[in-house]
């Protein structure tokens, strides 16, 4: 059985000239952080080019000596393709959005306060119990609110591409909400963390 060796040990290896200590780094949390892009963006080429990116940074970081052992590698890691993922927002002009009352916003971007791995787990854990919920709504429903939050669009495109009013766009996305809501408190799930 092979020994895990320490994230911490493999950085400090990696920024002594061991290559390979990142080669290792990299594979042991690809799926985690290929997993957190790709649930933001919802497009493998743009996970592909953000997880990328954010390795590039990475490995600057390491070589110029600028990384800190007060966090843990991964939450670090997570940070920084986190930050990229609302740059590319930024870039496209497409923060995803949410408009509905304050105590519902649970499509809210995680803030940039340091994650630990257990706020991080609680999280993904609560955007895979969303993705879940959001199946159980009704096909016209589901929609125009995939439409509304991940893909940004306005209530004037929905209309446009769904072949319906913009009266009936907004009647949809309300009534997804408000089933939205009843899910949630049907299902008993705590959506704050």
């Amino acid at each position: 059985m092979e020994l895990q060796i320490e994230d911490s040990i493999l950085v400090k290896n990696y920024i002594d000239g061991d290559e390979k200590a990142l080669e290792i780094l990299i594979n042991r949390h690809n799926q985690r952080i290929t997993s957190f892009i790709y649930s933001k963006v919802l497009d493998r080429d743009i996970t592909e080019d953000i997880f990328q990116d954010t390795f590039i940074k990475v490995i600057k970081t390491l070589k110029k000596g600028r990384y800190s052992e007060e966090g843990k590698f991964l939450p670090w890691v997570m940070r920084i393709a986190h930050n990229l993922i609302i740059d590319h927002f930024r870039k496209n002009k497409r923060m995803p959005k949410f408009e509905g009352s304050d105590d519902f916003n649970i499509f809210s971007v995680i803030k940039d306060d340091k994650l630990n791995a257990e706020k991080q787990l609680i999280k993904d854990q609560i955007e895979n119990d969303l993705t879940l919920l959001i199946e159980e709504l009704p096909e016209d429903q589901k929609e125009v609110l995939m439409m509304r939050i991940y893909k940004d669009m306005s209530f004037k495109e929905i209309s446009e591409n769904t072949g319906v009013s913009i009266n009936t766009a907004l009647g949809r996305m309300r009534y997804a909400l408000i089933n939205l809501r009843k899910i949630v408190e049907r299902n008993n799930i705590v959506l704050t963390n």
